[in-house]
């Protein structure tokens, strides 16, 4: 291995630490407690370190939110592609979302809420972003429905499982009846 190589990997190995300290300490302490500081000295390298990889704290939490995007892509195809038909996949879709959001919250808020340098529905948008869209509308385009536009139903059905997550967590819904709320969107809004 050249040395070119080794700092290469050696650079990608610290950038990868610091992504994953990061979202430690956010899931942890919430995206407040994560500071440049606080991951310097979390990971052992001084802050200019953490600046030659990320210019700042906006960056970082867009890594975060490519890397929860990529994540939350395959949870939500593994849940879909257990299941037998469209109903059924849809349910798992939602599901698997809402799993998610509640397991890494921290994650969700990087990817969805907070800003982390990304673009969002343009040419730009980065694929990890895409991909997380894709496969929400993989399932969802199929049940769109006869003259209904499957982007822009997948888009409706997102929001309306955002706000399922954004006000569950808020305490503004009672946790209890999301499985009756998944019913809903399912029978109701995905016409199945």
């Amino acid at each position: 291995m050249s040395v070119q190589e080794r700092k290469e990997r050696e650079r990608a190995s610290r950038e990868r630490l610091i992504v994953a300290t990061a979202r430690e300490l956010a899931e942890q302490q919430g995206w407040d407690a994560v500071t440049t500081r606080r991951l310097a000295e979390r990971i052992e390298y001084s802050q200019p370190v953490l600046y030659s990889h990320f210019r700042g704290k906006r960056e970082i939490i867009g890594a975060v939110a490519l890397e929860g995007a990529t994540e939350m892509a395959a949870a939500v195809r593994a849940a879909t592609s257990a299941a037998d038909g469209p109903r059924a996949r849809v349910a798992a879709l939602a599901r698997a979302y809402l799993d998610f959001a509640a397991r890494n919250p921290a994650v969700y808020d990087a990817i969805f809420q907070l800003d982390g340098g990304l673009a969002y529905a343009r040419e730009d948008t980065p694929e990890p972003l895409k991909d997380a869209f894709a496969a929400l509308l993989e399932t969802l385009g199929e049940v769109a429905g006869e003259g209904v536009h499957p982007g822009l139903f997948t888009e409706t059905f997102w929001a309306a499982l955002h706000g399922l997550v954004t006000l569950t967590r808020a305490r503004r819904l009672p946790p209890e009846h999301t499985e009756v709320r998944v019913g809903l969107l399912v029978d109701r809004l995905a016409a199945l």
